[in-house]
């Protein structure tokens, strides 16, 4: 239980250009408790004696300018008072004030920006972001709106209001309990699940109040107007439901009709808004008496529909809207005056907890129908009527929803009546057979399948060994066939290289003795064999080619099953390097040979030149002869006599110290020239010696 008092704010409204602003100040006393202070300018026209005050004080919790935001207003009363309801105690907020001094608009909020929004809105966004925040709870939330016209209740939720005038509506009574608690007829609650289904209700309801222009205001409310959020929560699990209710009430303006002037309908409605207030300070005053018995909540419709807002089972808040134009003092003050009696009523806020009704009632039923089964037993006494089938069904019930029930400490309570315990054991011993049944007829239906399905998987798996055998053959013809063509190749490659070596031979050209006619013969012997190598390298090659046109002529399947084995086998990186080094080292010995050809025509077209000049020299004996005496080297012979013949045999040459032997020749021909030509040579000197008629041994 929360004790405490209506708490009293204050809102000083912006003034008019046109209108002259009033003199007041905000101060602060010693408890730093805020006080507003209104002065009066004495009037010349009352005399000079004139004994009226000049200076009014009053006290609030907290004061707000005219420079104060609809947020700052928002933060400092209504969010306190929201947060109570959150938990389960009741709350009010209501704005009183003469007309046009601002109650619409910090209550429900202007129209024209997004930051005028009012107290309704903003504490609608609140408590569903609170909600949203909250899981551990499940809330539901409704929506009332009520309108007090002319002391008369409307529904302003109410879908016939736009099609219907205010007198066709159904009209809200009160009806009131013996407990004193009052509930509203004709009243209907809307749930609103989410913040935007709350503001649509609130919009709907601004749309369908009474709104009438008079000389205070241009738009103001002829009507009192109580927007009620109904909260409650509970606990997964939990018997324990928690209800709260926030009132948020808009008043309708007081003003005095001889100074406003109005008159006809609008001049109704004066009287009845200033009634009703009336009512409510009577209310207030009687409220703030401490010894008085009786309260008149009954006078009016606003204050029996308030009775737990004021002095009751409520959190209250009031905001006093104040207008402080010279012209609108004394309503200002009159206002100051109402709240400071507001404050003066306590109110004893207690958490609304309740035990959900339904779930009492279930256990009372419950309670019951136990006390009347052990009444039966302790009496003995035995019914003989049959089971109803309402009855049997509910059985049949309890008996299905206790076999699937995991918990093992769950029980199946049908009462002392033995009918019921017969009939539940013979439905259990039912249930069994028929498993029994059921589980035979499967196994036998298995064993069934199981002695067709033997064949068939016997039948199934030797053709999948067969089929597994072919591809086993398949893969192995595959990779002989592989291994084949990939030794076939090397050795086409390698007969070519052969081919290509015997070919480069056989385009060397053969060393000519000194006779032309032997060495055109020796041209003419080696033609044909020449001509045996073509033929030779031609039919290998053409044996490669139709090599590789076999290879291409495979299948399809071959060749795909083909190029499979050769991008997953383990060595086909290696295989295509080494091809690749082939490659390259190919193309080095095909440079290589060339260059060896090359050299070998320069080497025997200098031999074939040397041999011909020796032979030139050797006939007209003018050479200069390479010897060896003694180990030197002499450029030149020595001086032959002129007497001497031009040739001198073997013997004479050594007696001059010279050796005649093949070594001689060798180094006169160079170390390039072939030994066999050396030989030759040595044999026409022989030759010529002879025809001269010496011997050269």
């Amino acid at each position: 239980m929360v004790k405490q008092t209506i708490q009293i704010f204050a809102r000083v409204k912006p003034p008019v250009r046109k209108h002259q602003q009033g003199i007041y100040s905000i101060d602060e006393d010693e408890k730093l408790i805020p006080s507003l202070e209104i002065i009066l300018p004495r009037d010349l026209a009352d005399g000079f004696v004139n004994n009226k005050r000049e200076s009014y004080k009053f006290k609030f919790q907290r004061i707000f300018d005219q420079d104060a935001n609809q947020e700052t207003i928002f933060e400092n009363i209504a969010k306190p008072v929201a947060g109570s309801v959150l938990a389960g105690y009741n709350g009010t907020i209501f704005a009183y004030g003469q007309t046009g001094s601002g109650k619409t608009f910090t209550i429900t909020g202007g129209a024209e920006r997004y930051s005028d929004r009012g107290i309704i809105p903003r504490t609608l966004s609140y408590i569903f972001e609170q909600l949203q925040k909250d899981s551990s709870k499940i809330y539901t939330t409704h929506i009332s709106y009520l309108e007090i016209y002319n002391e008369c209740g409307y529904d302003l939720l109410d879908p016939r209001h736009e099609a219907s005038s205010l007198e066709d509506l159904p009209k809200v009574t009160i009806l009131e309990d013996p407990d004193q608690n009052i509930h509203l007829k004709n009243l209907t609650l809307h749930q609103a699940t989410t913040e935007e289904e709350a503001l649509n209700l609130l919009f709907l309801g601004d749309t369908n109040r009474m709104i009438a222009e008079t000389p205070m205001n241009q738009a103001s409310t002829r009507s009192h107007c109580i927007f009620t959020i109904h909260l409650s929560s509970k606990e997964p699990g939990s018997a324990t439901v928690r209800h709260a209710k926030l009132h948020l009430v808009d008043l309708a303006g007081s003003e005095r009709v001889a100074k406003t002037g109005v008159g006809g309908h609008l001049l109704t409605e004066a009287k009845y808004i200033n009634l009703s207030l009336h009512y409510l300070e009577q209310v207030i005053i009687a409220l703030s008496e401490k010894h008085r018995s009786h309260i008149p909540y009954r006078n009016s419709m606003m204050t029996s529909v308030l009775r737990d807002s004021l002095g009751g089972n409520c959190m209250t808040t009031m905001i006093a809207t104040l207008s402080l134009e010279k012209r609108n003092l004394d309503e200002s003050i009159s206002t100051c005056r109402f709240a400071q009696r507001v404050a003066l009523i306590k109110n004893e806020a207690v958490l609304n907890e309740e035990i959900d009704p339904r779930l009492v009632i279930k256990r009372l039923q419950k309670e019951i129908q136990e006390l009347k089964d052990e009444l039966a037993m302790v009496t003995g006494e035995q019914r003989t009527e049959a089971l109803t089938e309402a009855e049997l069904l509910q059985l049949e019930k309890l008996i299905t929803s206790f076999l699937e029930d995991q918990d093992p400490e769950s029980r199946l309570e049908v009462g002392a009546d033995m009918r019921k315990v017969h009939h539940c054991f013979h439905h259990l011993k039912k249930l069994l057979n028929d498993k029994k049944i059921l589980e035979n007829n499967t196994v036998s239906s298995e064993s069934k399948d199981q002695d067709c399905q033997e064949p068939l998987k016997e039948e199934e798996y030797r053709k999948l060994r067969d089929i597994l055998k072919q591809r086993d053959n398949e893969i192995n013809i595959l990779v002989n066939m592989l291994k084949k063509e990939k030794k076939k190749a090397q050795e086409a490659l390698h007969l070519a290289g052969m081919d290509r070596r015997e070919f480069r031979h056989s385009q060397s050209p053969p060393f000519r003795l000194g006779n032309p006619e032997e060495g055109q013969r020796m041209r003419l012997s080696s033609a044909p064999s020449q001509a045996q190598d073509f033929s030779i390298l031609g039919k290998r090659s053409s044996l490669l080619h139709k090599k590789i046109g076999m290879r291409e002529e495979m299948s399809l399947g071959r060749q795909e099953a083909f190029e499979i084995f050769k991008r997953d086998h383990a060595d086909s990186v290696t295989i295509d390097d080494n091809k690749q080094i082939l490659k390259q080292r190919f193309s080095e010995a095909k440079a290589l040979g060339e260059s060896i050809n090359e050299a070998r025509s320069k080497i025997g077209y200098r031999d074939r030149r040397g041999f011909k000049e020796g032979l030139r020299l050797l006939r007209d004996g003018d050479m200069s002869i390479m010897c060896r005496d003694g180990g030197q080297q002499h450029d030149k012979p020595p001086l032959r006599d002129s007497t001497q013949p031009r040739w001198t045999t073997k013997r004479n040459m050594e007696a001059r110290g010279l050796q005649f032997s093949p070594a001689f020749l060798h180094s006169f021909l160079g170390s390039a020239v072939p030994a066999y030509f050396v030989f030759s040579c040595f044999y026409l000197v022989v030759q010529n010696f002879n025809i001269r008629g010496e011997n050269p041994m």
